[in-house]
């Protein structure tokens, strides 16, 4: 089990008075039993209460605990509102949530903080407004944008970030960063609290940055992601699906090339169900709804509250005893499954030495020498552990562009490229700097041919 380091300090209560204190412990007494005694796990630094009300354990929880740590929760969706109310029924007083989403229809039946008035609000706003209105001596701040949209020194400022989120991309995103924060200064250390659910199946998972194994270490056990042939979307679509790729893959950069799509735009996911049903008419092929075609853009997973709750549940335990030391946290990784009667696995997820994030060995990749640019790209794809869509390659020592995706100019100038052998680029021992959209960092690989 990793060690980490708290802040223990017990500060002067705010409040000193013994009936302020006497009908705060009473509010909080279910939390104060657990503090109450060491566990046999219990970590070395913790300690306990003796049944005092104004004991050092009481003013730990409700100074400590409750008022000084600053927690961070991203994603204000099914996960996150189940979250934000565990937190602050948990005794976190301090709390801000980032989503950048707002509020739609679909999202009443089990994104509980929000009503039919709420539609069309940000998430974020509406649930911080929501806990705040409910419960007494809480502060929840919000902010409406993207995770991407916060420097170094606003993660610094949290002590514990807590995901709930539905986005690969945007878990990536946020590990990498928590990565790249802590360099050799160990005290830059923020733990993340991961938690997803997909149906009936979720996870929950503890990464202390350069310490335990990181989200990248573990992209291999996700679902391969599903893709079509693109042949078979330009010219022979047969489902639905094909008929929303095409409106989005090929027809918008044809269309609105120097448009940005925005799968969190409105506007944008429309335009794109408008022209993707007029192209299943002319195919004959029934199906295409706007929201299928926000899930297939988007890559929208199925949702139960109830799977939200669980998985929701066991991150704010591992939340609460990460700040208490009271009993040890998760180490690391726990997979719950519903599909067939209820199941739960906890194991630790080992790092990877040559993870691109947290590991400090090079990629290195073992190639046909037959093997054209347009293959290469290809096998890229197909490479579970790394889950690339959009790949662009160049030489790391030289910069030479061998492909590039984007932008339109750049690529025009390097398609010619893709026949070619990597061989006739790239030789046996050089390395390729791969970039891609879902990439929150540059991806180094060595070439090695066989």
């Amino acid at each position: 089990m990793a060690e980490i380091q708290m802040q223990t300090d017990v500060p002067t209560p705010q409040d000193g008075s013994e009936a302020a204190n006497k009908d705060w412990y009473g509010r909080w007494s279910h939390l104060y039993k657990i503090l109450d005694r060491r566990g046999p796990f219990a970590d070395p630094s913790f300690t306990p209460g003796h049944g005092d009300v104004l004991d050092s354990s009481f003013i730990f929880l409700r100074e400590i605990l409750l008022n000084n740590c600053r927690v961070l929760v991203i994603g204000a969706g099914g996960l996150g509102c189940e979250i934000l109310k565990n937190l602050v029924l948990s005794g976190f007083k301090n709390i801000e949530v980032i989503d950048m989403d707002i509020i739609d229809v679909s999202n009443l039946n089990r994104q509980f903080l929000f009503r039919p008035s709420d539609v069309g609000k940000p998430k974020a706003k509406v649930a911080a407004e929501f806990i705040m209105k409910r419960v007494a001596d809480v502060k929840v701040t919000y902010y409406h944008g993207k995770i991407q949209d916060k420097d170094d020194d606003y993660y610094l400022g949290f002590q514990l970030i807590i995901c709930g989120l539905d986005s690969v991309e945007a878990r990536r995103w946020i590990n990498a960063t928590l990565v790249n924060l802590v360099g050799d200064e160990p005290e830059r250390i923020r733990v993340l609290v991961d938690g997803g659910t997909e149906g009936f199946k979720g996870q929950a998972r503890v990464i202390i940055p350069t310490i335990t194994s990181c989200y990248e270490c573990s992209l291999d056990m996700l679902g391969k992601q599903k893709t079509f042939p693109i042949c078979t979307i330009a010219n022979t679509p047969r489902l639905p699906e094909h008929c929303i790729e095409w409106a989005s893959v090929i027809h918008w950069p044809k269309i609105r090339p120097d448009i940005k799509m925005d799968t969190d735009d409105p506007t944008h996911i429309q335009w794109l169900y408008e022209i993707a049903l007029e192209r299943a008419k002319e195919f004959n092929i029934t199906g295409v709804t706007y929201s299928l075609t926000q899930g297939v853009v988007k890559n929208i997973i199925p949702a139960i509250a109830s799977t939200n709750a669980i998985i929701a549940a066991s991150c704010c335990n591992e939340a609460f005893k990460l700040i208490t030391t009271a009993q040890p946290y998760l180490n690391n990784y726990m997979m719950y499954t519903g599909n067939e009667g209820l199941y739960t696995y906890t194991f630790e997820h080992q790092k990877k030495p040559d993870c691109p994030v947290c590991g400090n060995e090079r990629v290195t990749m073992e190639i046909n020498k037959e093997m054209t640019v347009e293959d290469f790209i290809e096998y890229l794809k197909e490479r579970q552990e790394i889950q690339l869509k959009r790949p662009s390659l160049s030489h790391a020592t030289t910069g030479e562009k061998i492909y590039w995706q984007s932008p339109p100019l750049f690529e025009q100038r390097t398609r010619p490229n893709l026949e070619k052998m990597l061989i006739e680029m790239v030789e046996q021992g050089d390395e390729i700097t791969v970039t891609d959209t879902t990439l929150p960092f540059s991806l180094q690989i060595v070439i090695s041919y066989t």
